[in-house]
């Protein structure tokens, strides 16, 4: 595809949204651990994901002694296992100027009596570089969630404990293709909390309104293959979808002014193959990293979901 006669604003705007998601130009650290929100106690884990990429988390036991019960929980994109850096100002204000605090949520599932095994995904936190620092939201990282289940299923101890699976955003995309190509994987799973699970198509297509370069949607497919990464097209759970059938809560912004919410939220939501399914919609904002930050602040009903299937 010829670009040399777009405009040089239209072509740099391109070449911007092309970028956004699909290259990691900076990480996201692991900016406090379980100790910020009063837990003392969790191990460092190193295990490999399921192409060999390294993989680190945290292995949080239950506050007050390890449970039978074991939550699995990863991220969105371009954050870590303890959220996002907004607040501290360049360079992850670009993306948004919040704070995005997980290790909250993660004290509130210990504190209720949950084991944690929290980890970053590939080019993200303290995990392994692959693929050429290309991010796939969830393209990729589906194989990151295949060696976190293979991890616990070949450990003494936490092979034997209830599982559940919390999986945010890329992570829930990610997670959706993993259960896909590994169905038997991910047979003995009792719940999946999938929080804003999102396809590229919804922000793309929004974002490149905003940009006023809505009519060179294939010019950005076009840049994201030459930056190494996958089409906006091709970035989408949908298509994996129907093979998550253990029980499902989801939720997303309604208003979302990032992505085609709520029709994007609801056509995902209805395709999940599961029969007993719910759906959470987070009223009055419009910022889609406001929903990443509500189970820190309300954990009522991430509370009740799990103990409804792993109690």
């Amino acid at each position: 595809m010829d670009t040399s006669s777009l405009p040089a604003e239209k072509l740099e705007a391109i070449k911007t949204l092309a970028a956004f998601c699909v290259t990691t130009p900076f990480r996201t650290p692991v900016h406090k651990t379980p100790a910020a929100h009063g837990v003392d106690r969790w191990d460092d884990v190193f295990f490999p994901s399921a192409d060999g990429v390294p993989l680190e988390g945290w292995y949080v036991p239950a506050v007050g002694g390890e449970s039978d019960r074991l939550i699995i929980m990863n991220h969105p994109y371009p954050m870590s296992r303890s959220g996002f850096t907004g607040h501290w100002g360049p360079p992850w204000d670009v993306v948004d100027d919040l704070e995005i605090d997980f290790v909250a949520q993660i004290a509130h599932m210990a504190k209720a009596g949950y084991n944690v095994l929290a980890y970053d995904l590939r080019n993200h936190g303290t995990s392994g570089a692959a693929n050429g620092g290309i991010c796939g939201i969830g393209r990729y990282e589906w194989r990151d969630c295949v060696g976190a289940k293979r991890y616990v299923d070949a450990h003494p101890r936490l092979s034997r404990m209830t599982l559940g699976l919390y999986s945010q955003c890329t992570g829930g995309n990610a997670q959706f293709e993993a259960i896909h190509r590994h169905p038997e994987l991910f047979e003995t799973v009792a719940c999946l909390l999938a929080p804003m699970t999102v396809s590229m198509a919804a922000i793309k297509e929004v974002f490149a309104r905003m940009y006023g370069i809505e009519d060179y949607l294939d010019t950005i497919a076009f840049e994201e293959r030459k930056l190494g990464g996958f089409s906006y097209t091709e970035m989408d759970p949908k298509p994996f979808a129907p093979a998550v059938t253990m029980p499902v809560f989801q939720f997303q912004v309604r208003d979302d002014k990032w992505s085609d919410n709520p029709r994007d939220g609801q056509e995902i939501f209805d395709l999940i193959g599961a029969n007993d399914k719910a759906m959470f919609w987070i009223e009055g904002t419009t910022r889609r990293f406001d929903g990443y930050n509500y189970f820190g602040r309300f954990p009522e009903k991430m509370l009740t979901f799990f103990d409804r299937y792993m109690r």
